[in-house]
């Protein structure tokens, strides 16, 4: 039986290959592909940062491994790039540096598709781990309708294989979760480490997966007014297992902010630091300035990208000139299969009758050892 629910999450894997296999292939490139594209062959072959820094490099690093390794062709004399030295310069040369890499100085077609190939693998990738997870929850046969109902969701197929950011942001922030309660359960250095590179990759995608620092601590503290079912009743053994997995789950921080800032640090190496010369220009002050242009570039990032927010909105008919709360909202429904919405509005009555009859077990089980 087991073979069989292998069977059919890989067809269900399949059939989302082939069908968002389309996209890779005739989906004409859109407009935040250009600037991810050029931006991260940037990133590679020059180890600068300096365009698209609205958005962290690892998903656009990931997307033109494939073009490097094919020898893409650039000009790093051109002006798109030597206007784009600057802080505002950059926002502005992205694009006409990003078109030229596309679809000037090389095949548009065979750029843009195996540039989204890594992208295509990542969206598998996702619906890999959505089956694995929601098997362990819920069993194989509801893990199976979870990736039945990821690989038929449009969002997914469509946008999936494009050089985005959000797939890649979503697929690390699932194992980041997942690992943060692994760490919970046996707060081992294997389980901290996961925990921490995970944490890295999420917040290395997308700068709002930061938000998943406040949300361990808002799960942290949370533990004082609602323990868990399974763990220790006496408060000298709560204390401990509270303790050990807390002093585990800041080393796993810690993992991740090294590990974010060597990111960095390397991908940065030839990127002038000219932002930082109210340093100085001796040696020990250029040397201070290299150490700091990590730092300097992720805030500098997420400055710029929460001043690009809210944005002008159109829904429903209506052209808004800020952001509406609603947005989102209507495009979950609008964008979710009617298959999906109905699985949703069943799920409440039906989690209300398993908790009135079915024993609370915590997914985090208590470990008795406390060192």
């Amino acid at each position: 039986m087991k073979s069989l629910h292998i069977v059919l999450a890989a067809l269900l894997l399949l059939l989302m290959g082939l069908l968002a296999g389309g996209a890779v292939r005739r989906e004409s490139i859109t407009v935040d592909e250009v600037a991810h594209l050029g931006a991260g062959v940037s990133y590679l072959q020059r180890l600068d940062l300096r365009m698209n820094q609205e958005h962290p490099a690892l998903p656009k690093i990931l997307a033109v491994v494939p073009l490097v390794i094919r020898g893409v062709r650039t000009d790093y004399s051109s002006p798109s790039w030597t206007f784009s030295g600057s802080i505002f310069g950059n926002m502005l040369g992205e694009w006409s540096w990003g078109h030229a890499v596309a679809l000037q100085w090389n095949n548009p077609y065979s750029t843009i598709f195996w540039a989204r190939m890594p992208m295509l693998l990542l969206t598998l990738v996702l619906g890999y781990f959505v089956f694995r997870y929601a098997s362990q929850l819920g069993g194989p046969w509801g893990g199976l309708l979870c990736l039945a109902a990821y690989v038929s969701t449009p969002a997914f197929i469509v946008f999936g294989p494009l050089v985005l950011t959000d797939v890649p942001v979503v697929l690390f922030v699932l194992l980041t979760l997942w690992s943060f309660a692994q760490l919970w359960c046996s707060p081992s250095r294997a389980n901290y480490v996961a925990f921490g590179l995970f944490f890295a990759c999420a917040v290395l995608s997308k700068y709002n997966a930061g938000l998943l620092f406040f949300c361990a601590l808002a799960f942290r503290l949370s533990l004082r007014w609602m323990p868990l079912p399974g763990v220790p009743t006496e408060k000298a053994g709560l204390q401990a297992w509270r303790k050990l997995r807390g002093r585990a789950m800041w080393k796993g921080i810690l993992v991740a902010t090294v590990a974010a800032y060597v990111f960095y640090l390397i991908f940065s190496w030839n990127q002038p630091s000219d932002s930082l010369e109210i340093f100085g220009h001796s040696w020990p002050a250029m040397v201070l300035r290299r150490l700091l242009m990590p730092a300097w570039l992720y805030l500098r990032g997420v400055g710029v990208f929460a001043m690009s927010s809210p944005r002008a909105t159109f829904v429903l008919g209506h052209n808004y000139a800020h952001g509406v709360w609603f947005y989102f909202p209507v495009m979950f429904v609008l964008k979710s299969t009617l298959s999906f919405l109905l699985m949703l509005v069943l799920a409440v009555p039906l989690a209300w009758v398993a908790r009135r009859r079915l024993k609370a077990v915590s997914s985090i089980p208590a470990d008795k050892t406390f060192h």
